[in-house]
């Protein structure tokens, strides 16, 4: 620009081509030139005056500043300047004059930017709003782009343990419990997104920090649907209390007063007050009417018994929800839950639990399309939100409008003392916000709030001020109607007491229960233990069992065979033991048997096992006997310990053993084969004259297999009497003089199952060798009184027993009492019976043998003395003993008609039986010739095939039978 140029006309000219505001200014700062629109800007023009005096205050400082520096250099600036008493932002561009144009000064060109910083004011107040919304709203808000967390809010950072900035750029599987989880979430979610619609979820776990779970309800909406990469914003709200809260209240309505009634064969059977109450029946005018008319149509009810019998046939529980009717007909939505009686029988019914769900299922049906309608982060949230200043509330978002019954936008403006019932609540609400909001602290209240059609309703209230600085200033609330949650907190809180009350209850009832049943179980187990010891170990002498025995013989044959090693068993029989037994008593043996086993514990080592197979027989385990000399020292230790005396209740006893010994594996491979060749072995060393032992050969097959016999025939007999294979078989005695009956004699039969019928001559001996004559003898005296008896009520004239009393029976302590034992069990008279001995058990004990004939006699009944002349025939027991008959033996009658001998033996004995006054029974009578004799010699009865032969019970029968029709 030359002079010309800087001149002030020129200038002018120049600057009303701009069209903005403009001026011109010397190196004064005074304006010498404006346009047109700078004096509209400033309200008049300004040349002649100070550009300064546009400006006020700071800006006018700034200003000088600005002028100093523009007649130099081109400058920018924003100012405000002072027009009409108001500011007026602008924004200012100065350019110098040329330096060749003469004076010094610069042009100044303004942009009025006052609508620009207001608009910029408003956008700062709604950033501040929003992020104050965002950072104290109680539900987690989050911004995410694909996979990545971008921005939340710090609640969402508190729900899952992080800060706000450790959350920025995080994977977002970390949230959850599983990356399986996230994707099935992931891809469920943006199904729904993509489509353009809002996606929700009412329960989703997620995970903290801590690895904790928590259940939370989701909420989401894509920034622009179809355009993932866009963003998506999420909503998420803690549910966890309100889950857990559910399945307490479930737990407690399932024991609660709900509609339950009973059915059986399609027909309601009963029904409890809440079933009268939700159906609107009376009670029992409900009972027998079809379950089809709790149903809107027979269809629905088809429908119901399709699903759920085959629920109950597998003995499962059908639950549903599905629509039922009242009396009146009014449809009703319910929860129903239908278990079987019994699941194994389903004619017994089934119960049935129904709940009225109509209220739940309209609420939620009516919150399901107010979240639908949201769209925005302001509008998604559940709870009403509220920006309240100065009393009036300035924004409210539709959860907040449907809370109070105001129509969209109303509530703008709307004074926050018109939500309370109450001028009193609502005074009290404001203290105490007042306090919260000085002490710095979210206000958290629950109040009784109003709608605008004058409803009352209870809310939590969580407020809190803008900016804490400021309490009195802006400030944001949230509002959620917990009037539900109210009353389900109290339902939950009455029965939580009352529960808490009937489990301190039972649970002091379970405790005492608890400890009688602890009790029981420990006397259980100890009986189990007794139990299980008995079953190895034998109750006399506490020693190892057949059973254990053999499983450690098992053992050690496997760990000899294993090492290479020998062993022996040791089969000890105590000699003469029955004789003390029977004549000392089972105290005598008993103690005798103990001391033994004391003794061959200790003669032994302790890895040596000693065992008791039963009665007088024991046998001794030695592993590791390697030669016969080392099992010949072991018997003479046993001989040896065994031959000091045992003195009890002032008897000096002495027992000796007899000891087979077999080893390990030169006598046999197996426990059953070495068992029974130190068993033969044993037998052998009795029949070389007893204490001593003898080692197994071969020799002993045939005594192995008579000792095996003998043994299986005695364990057969023990089951014969326990299975009832015995028989009592009778054979009649007549009387020479009537030729009737005049006594049976009693003989025992077996009736083997697979034998037949089994003589006494094949097992009797056995039964006296091994004891078992006494019980088998009882009962063959029982069953004889039985059958006496029942003959009698029969009709039939009684007919005296003649039962045989073995030697070993007679002399057994309690012969006597269980003789009377069954005489009074049975009824049956004394006379009756009579009991034959042999002389030789007559004569083995003396005084003792009168004693007890003596209390036999005592109780009225016989005694004869059997086989008579086969033994002592001693003519002073004959005068002593209460005999009443003798019996001559059949080896005298057998050959009668043609031995002198016997003859003279009969006719002598029939001379001494007429002088002692004694009758005479003739036993083996099988002729004619021999009965003739019989006759001649003056015998009383007479005995024999030649009458009859033994005959069972009912042979018996008859035989009498025919004999009373004689008579």
């Amino acid at each position: 620009m030359d002079r010309i140029t800087s001149t002030p006309g020129v200038v002018a000219a120049a600057l009303d081509l701009v069209a903005a505001p403009a001026c011109a200014c010397n190196v004064s700062g005074l304006v010498v030139a404006a346009n047109a629109a700078m004096a509209e800007l400033a309200g008049e023009s300004p040349v002649g005056r100070p550009l300064l005096d546009l400006f006020e205050g700071r800006a006018a400082r700034q200003a000088a500043v600005e002028l100093r520096k523009s007649v130099r250099a081109d400058r920018h600036w924003r100012g405000t300047l002072t027009v009409a008493g108001a500011p007026l932002a602008v924004e200012v561009r100065s350019k110098p004059f040329p330096r060749d144009g003469g004076a010094p000064g610069a042009t100044f060109v303004f942009t009025n930017v006052s609508a620009y910083e207001r608009g910029q004011e408003a956008l700062r107040i709604t950033m501040v709003e929003q992020q104050a919304i965002l950072a104290h709203a109680p539900i987690g808000i989050v911004f995410t782009k694909p996979g990545l967390l971008k921005e939340c809010n710090p609640r969402l950072a508190e729900m899952i343990g992080y800060s706000v900035d450790e959350l920025a750029d995080r994977d977002a599987g970390e949230m959850f419990a599983s990356i399986e989880e996230y994707h099935a979430f992931r891809d469920e979610a943006f199904a729904a997104l993509a489509q353009g619609t809002i996606y929700e979820k009412s329960g989703c776990q997620f995970r903290r920090r801590d690895g904790s779970l928590f259940w939370a309800r989701v909420r989401a909406s894509a920034v622009q649907p179809g355009r993932r990469e866009a963003g998506t914003i999420w909503i998420i709200e803690d549910v966890s209390e309100t889950w857990q809260a559910r399945r307490e209240l479930r737990a407690l309505l399932n024991n609660a007063s709900l509609a339950i009634m009973f059915t059986r064969e399609q027909a309601i059977r009963r029904g409890n007050a809440g079933f009268f109450e939700m159906f609107g029946y009376a009670p029992g005018e409900c009972e027998g009417l079809p379950v089809a008319c709790l149903h809107p149509s027979p269809a629905a009810f088809d429908r119901l018994v399709a699903e759920a019998h085959p629920l109950f046939a597998q003995g499962r529980t059908y639950q549903a929800e599905l629509e039922l009717v009242k009396k009146d007909g009014t449809p009703i939505w319910s929860k129903v839950i239908g278990y079987p009686v019994n699941p194994d029988d389903l004619s017994h019914g089934y119960v049935w639990i129904a709940e009225d769900r109509t209220r739940q299922r309209r609420d939620e049906q009516a919150l399901r399309l107010a979240l639908l309608e949201n769209q925005a982060i302001f509008d998604t949230a559940v709870l009403g939100i509220a920006v309240v200043e100065n009393g009036h509330t300035l924004h409210a978002n539709r959860k907040m409008e449907e809370l109070f019954g105001h129509a969209p936008g109303s509530m703008t403006g709307l004074s926050v003392r018109a939500l309370y019932p109450e001028a009193e609540g609502w005074q009290a609400a404001r203290l105490d916000t007042a306090r919260d909001f000085a002490a710095g602290r979210v206000s958290v209240s629950e109040r009784l709030l109003r709608r605008r059609d004058g409803v009352t309703f209870w809310g939590r209230l969580s407020g809190r001020p803008f900016d804490l600085d400021d309490p009195g200033g802006r400030s944001l609330w949230l509002v959620d109607d917990v009037t539900a949650q109210r009353e389900a907190t109290d339902a939950v809180r009455r029965a939580r007491d009352e529960l808490e009350l009937r489990v301190a209850t039972r649970t002091a009832e379970l405790a005492g229960a608890n400890a009688l049943l602890q009790d029981e179980i420990v006397e259980r187990r100890q009986a189990e233990a007794r139990v299980h010891h008995m079953a190895y170990h034998d109750s006399l002498t506490g020693l190892p069992n057949r059973a254990l025995l053999a499983d450690r013989l098992e053992r050690a044959i496997a760990a000899a065979q294993r090492a290479g090693t020998r062993l022996a068993v040791m089969f000890l029989d105590l000699d003469r033991f029955k004789t003390i037994n029977d004549s000392l008593g089972h105290a005598t043996g008993d103690f005798l048997l103990k001391e033994v086993a004391s003794r061959l514990c200790h003669a032994v080592r302790a890895s040596d096992t000693v065992a008791r197979l039963g009665g007088d027989e024991f046998v001794v385990l030695v592993p590791g006997a390697g030669t016969l000399e080392e099992c010949s020292q072991v018997g003479d230790k046993i001989i040896e310990v065994l031959g000091a005396p045992v003195r009890f209740e002032g008897h000096s006893l002495h027992i000796s053993p007899s000891i087979g010994i077999c080893v390990y594996p030169d006598d046999g491979a197996d426990v059953d084969l070495l068992m029974r060749h130190a068993d033969a072995a044993m037998y052998s060393a009795k029949a070389a004259g007893r204490n001593n032992y003898q080692f197994f050969n071969e020799r002993m097959d045939g005594a192995v297999a008579r000792a095996f016999a003998i043994r299986e025939l005695e364990s057969k007999l023990r089951q014969a009497l326990a299975n009832g294979e015995f028989e009592p078989f009778y054979q009649p005695i007549m009387d020479m003089a009537t030729q009737r009956v005049a006594a049976l004699e009693v003989l025992l039969r077996w009736r083997h199952p697979q034998q037949g019928l089994v003589l006494p001559d094949d097992f009797i001996p056995t039964l006296e060798e091994n004891g078992m004559i006494v019980p088998v003898g009882e009962w063959v005296i029982r069953r004889a009184c039985e059958q006496s008896m029942a003959w009698q009520r029969a009709g039939l004239a009684p007919v005296p027993l003649a039962i045989n009393l073995s030697a070993r029976q007679f002399m057994h302590r309690a012969l006597v009492a269980s003789i009377r034992r069954i005489v009074e069990e049975t009824g049956i008279d004394p006379s009756l019976v009579e009991f034959e001995i042999t002389e030789t058990a007559l004569m083995q004990h003396g005084e003792q043998t009168l004693e007890i004939l003596d209390q036999i006699n005592r109780m009225g009944m016989r005694l004869s003395i059997d086989d008579f002349g086969t033994g002592y025939s001693s003519l002073a027991y004959l005068k002593r003993f209460p005999v009443r008959k003798i019996k001559i033996d059949r080896a005298f009658i057998r050959e009668l008609e043609a031995s002198s001998e016997d003859r003279a033996i009969v006719a002598a004995v029939m001379a001494l039986a007429n002088s002692l006054q004694l009758q005479v029974v003739a036993e083996g009578v099988e002729t004619e010739a021999q009965l003739a004799l019989l006759r001649d010699y003056g015998c009383q009865y007479v005995q024999g095939w030649l009458f009859a032969r033994a005959l069972d019970a009912e042979a018996t029968r008859d035989l009498l039978a025919g004999a009373a029709l004689t008579r």
